[in-house]
């Protein structure tokens, strides 16, 4: 073989890999979680990952883009082609809380995005350090009035579900109580830990190690009925109000629909098994199996419920 005819195979061999090795990242699919590595969404995303792969028989990855509070990660997918074979896995602050408090948030939940399939829900808690005073919502709402500027409310976002949750306890409590708002679960736990901030109010999962463990003391829960044994809802103690949270898996509006349709055929019957059920049970999460119908109502009847409290808040952020 003479040195020309080598180097034309090389380049014809060459470009068969480049072509095999693209057709193969345009199969992937990518799962995008809007918020750092180690969360609940991340671990959820990663479960469902793990499952899916064997049964589309295509690569499936988790990629975490963050920034904005998610927002940066819904721009980033509004842009990508209109083909990406591309799910984000998000809560109720990007797709109904965003537009309503933020001016510009750079895509259109409603046009841009479909719902996919519901794989969880959660609760709030409202929890204070094991050394607080308050033993029960009634205890709380003295100490509120009793200690007036130290009575605040910490959440893990401003604008966040627990920020607008803890509007609605405030105002049922009948006390106007400071929100401060946090960058993350995790600072907010440890100020309540440690005492630079009374009242912690944020998805039930992330308080709950603490309740647990005897660091923090959670005084109500959100849910119609109790989901944790020794605490009480919000409803038993007097205060009418009942609220939850989702993740749910969207997809660009243009992703063809025989993919759409499959993607959810197939996290809806993964989330019906015991053994995954299992998992997220263990990580503290609620898991739910979900078709598309089910969980378009599910982001309906929320939105009936939080837009006119978000909207009578009042709050706008740049």
């Amino acid at each position: 073989m003479n040195k020309r005819n080598f180097l034309g195979l090389c380049a014809m061999a060459s470009a068969l890999a480049l072509s095999t090795q693209t057709a193969a990242q345009d199969n992937t699919l990518r799962l995008i979680v809007p918020y750092p590595p180690g969360g609940t969404s991340d671990q959820a995303a990663r479960i469902l990952a793990a499952e899916l792969q064997p049964k589309l028989g295509t690569p499936v990855i988790v990629e975490n883009i963050v920034g904005a509070g998610g927002r940066v990660a819904m721009q980033q997918i509004k842009r990508m082609p209109n083909d990406a074979n591309v799910l984000v896995l998000v809560n109720p602050a990007l797709m109904v809380i965003a537009p309503l408090v933020f001016n510009n948030i750079g895509y259109e939940p409603d046009t841009d995005f479909v719902p996919v399939s519901q794989v969880t829900r959660y609760e709030m808690g409202v929890a204070v350090a094991a050394s607080h005073e308050a033993k029960s919502m009634a205890d709380l709402n003295r100490w509120i009035k009793t200690n007036g500027a130290k009575a605040t409310f910490g959440v893990p976002a401003t604008g966040s579900i627990p920020h607008f949750f803890a509007l609605m306890v405030s105002q049922a409590a009948g006390a106007e109580v400071p929100v401060i708002g946090y960058k993350g679960s995790a600072p907010l736990v440890n100020d309540m830990l440690g005492g630079h901030v009374p009242v912690a109010i944020d998805a039930l999962d992330t308080l709950l190690p603490q309740h647990e463990g005897g660091k923090a003391r959670i005084l109500a829960t959100s849910g119609g009925t109790r989901s944790v044994k020794d605490v009480p809802t919000l409803k038993e103690q007097g205060l009418n109000l009942e609220a939850d949270g989702w993740n749910i898996f969207y997809a660009k509006n243009t992703l063809p629909a025989d993919r759409l349709a499959r993607y959810a055929k197939e996290i809806s019957a993964l989330m019906a098994t015991p053994a995954i059920r299992e998992k997220f049970v263990n990580l503290k999460m609620d898991p739910v199996s979900a078709d598309r119908e089910k969980t378009t109502a599910t982001v309906n009847g929320f939105k009936s419920l939080w837009v006119p409290v978000i909207k009578k808040a009042g709050l706008k952020f740049d």
